[in-house]
């Protein structure tokens, strides 16, 4: 970008932040600086979670707001890209690294390299496409994939619906925003204080997302009006009991918006029945929502697609493409059996953003709490470009087959107890060494803590925690599908040596 030989100095400053040669230099020793980083963290040299204590950090970040201004980033004269450098290095010193495959943590993958490339496009043009004016091709890419990952899904083609919002916690709470309005046509334009109406549930189980329990609280359900059915030996919902349930509260005229199931649950990653669950709801006429945000991708695979059969005869599903597709954060798939539900959520009118002349189904602003909404399927769609649809198959299989070898493992070692039999790639467990093995269940429960908090600190593995029945657990998702037996028998290593420290 040229500038006026008699520029202010904000008019350079300005002109030299937009300068396309500025953004190129920068960019290439960038993306030099990522692959490098790539390769010392796929080859696990560094720690896989950089650990500061979170008023460490604060203070490291408001020491570098608070420099004095670096002639390299404010002078147009100067090369700047060493100061680039030098900052991305800040970040990537005091980050996590979940490309390590020692990173068996949490169920937030290490995203596919390439997608990335993607994700800075939508980043760079700020695709603002709630309205389709905003971001036509970003709206066309995204219905194309919707469609593509909704007939995986099992829904009957061009007869079902979707949209793409930021996080599963959102997709919920639009999903049962949904499924409230249908049950209680009013309920948009006068609330749930309606006369002579008792107060509307939810009905699910322990083993349900927390965003549930919160969407019921926003929704003006209240924690309270979600009921729990019971769950069976796997943790997963008994459609039996579900059934007495609704039944009892059809006679009782208690409204209910919706049943809510799991594929898979969060904690141990348990597939609901969702077969026998849609032929209960179908029986009671009663919504049936499955947040598949974490399991949903097992439909890409021929080999666990069974796991969410029934998937297709719920009224909304959750899909997260940033945990088993393998996306970047955030990119969430709500899909509607009945076209008709995607604008049962919000029922207002916009005029200065919805035209007539763009069919309603190309305008996601009508279909999500987003009014600016940014192009999140473009690092999922670059990477179904660049490898095919297989790859999402090939990653899931390798993760859950690793996960089942994980088990294995478990089992074969005397000191250490799986909890369950994964279904997928999450597996809870406990290290119970002889000597604490008949210790109290607050012993074993405050054991197991202090020794994922160890062993995370050190920098050599990141794994979780949870409850079961109550006790402290460690918990790993397999969700880096670098991650080998290798590393897994290395982390059953660490295990042992950190608990000989504290014991």
């Amino acid at each position: 970008m040229s500038q006026t030989p008699h520029a202010t100095d904000a008019e350079s400053r300005i002109a030299s932040a937009y300068a396309p040669n500025l953004f190129r230099r920068c960019g290439q020793v960038l993306i030099d600086r990522l692959a490098k980083h790539l390769h010392d963290v796929g080859d696990s040299k560094l720690n896989v979670l950089n650990w500061n204590s979170p008023q460490e950090n604060l203070e490291a970040a408001k020491a570098l707001l608070n420099e004095s201004a670096n002639p390299s980033a404010s002078d147009p004269k100067e090369d700047p890209t060493a100061r680039v450098l030098q900052l991305a290095d800040t970040i990537l010193q005091r980050q996590h690294n979940l490309h390590d495959p020692r990173y068996i943590g949490h169920q937030v993958p290490p995203p596919i390299p390439a997608a990335a490339l993607f994700e800075a496009i939508s980043a760079l043009t700020n695709q603002g496409m709630a309205v389709y004016e905003m971001g036509p091709w970003a709206t066309a890419v995204e219905a194309a994939i919707v469609e593509e990952l909704g007939e995986a899904v099992g829904f009957e083609p061009g007869q079902f619906a979707g949209v793409v919002t930021s996080g599963g916690s959102l997709a919920n709470l639009t999903a049962l925003l949904s499924a409230r309005n249908r049950a209680l046509p009013k309920g948009w334009q006068y609330g749930l204080s309606q006369p002579s109406m008792p107060l509307p549930v939810l009905v699910t189980h322990d083993e349900v997302h927390y965003s549930v329990v919160r969407a019921a609280g926003v929704l003006g359900i209240g924690a309270d009006h979600v009921l729990r059915c019971r769950v069976d030996r796997q943790r997963r919902m008994d459609p039996a009991d579900l059934d007495q349930t609704l039944a009892q509260l059809r006679l009782q005229s208690t409204p209910i918006i919706a049943v809510v199931a799991a594929a898979c649950s969060t904690r141990t990653g348990a597939f609901d029945p969702l077969e026998d669950i849609a032929d209960v709801c179908a029986k009671h006429k009663v919504w049936l929502h499955v947040d598949a945000a974490h399991g949903g991708a097992a439909c890409m695979s021929t080999r666990h697609q069974h796991l969410v059969a029934g998937l297709h005869q719920a009224d909304s599903v959750v899909l997260d493409a940033h945990k088993m597709l393998f996306a970047p954060a955030l990119c969430t798939f709500l899909f509607y059996r009945d076209p008709s539900n995607r604008f049962a959520a919000f029922q207002q009118d916009a005029s200065y953003l919805f035209g007539d002349d763009v069919p309603p189904e190309f305008e996601s602003g009508l279909a999500t709490i987003e009014c600016t909404k940014r192009a999140a399927v473009y690092g999922l769609w670059g990477t179904w470009m660049l490898f095919g649809k297989q790859l999402f198959s090939d990653l899931v299989d390798t993760t859950f087959d690793r996960t089942q070898q994980f088990h294995q493992m478990l089992v074969d070692a005397d000191e250490f107890e799986p909890l369950h039999e994964p279904q997928c790639n999450i597996q809870v467990f406990r290290y119970l060494p002889e000597s604490i093995r008949a210790a109290s269940p607050e012993t074993i429960g405050a054991f197991q803590l202090e020794l994922r908090k160890r062993l995370v600190r050190s920098g050599q593995f990141y794994i979780v925690t949870c409850k079961d029945e109550g006790i402290p657990a460690l918990r790993t998702t397999v969700i880096n599908p670098l991650t080998t037996c290798d590393t897994l028998q290395s982390l059953l290593d660490a295990i042992r040596e950190t608990g000989r420290s504290i014991i």
